[in-house]
């Protein structure tokens, strides 16, 4: 009986998400995520609200803003 190999995601396979948490943003934007939610208050960054009332922050809006600056 011959064994077929398992196929596991190559590791440097990068997909795109759609968005993130204000937390990850920051960290994508090497910024503290105080900073993140002062962009929100703003209305300089635009976020949708998921499940329990948590923030997202589309990868879009995150793209919007390094173009901007």
């Amino acid at each position: 009986m011959e064994t077929i190999p398992k196929t596991e995601p190559a590791a440097n396979s990068t997909t795109e998400r759609l968005a993130y948490s204000v937390q990850e943003a920051a960290e994508l934007l090497g910024v503290n995520y105080f900073s993140i939610y002062r962009l929100i208050q703003r209305g300089q960054l635009k976020v949708c609200r998921a499940l329990r009332g948590k923030l997202l922050v589309p990868r879009d809006e995150l793209l919007k803003l390094l173009r901007s600056q």
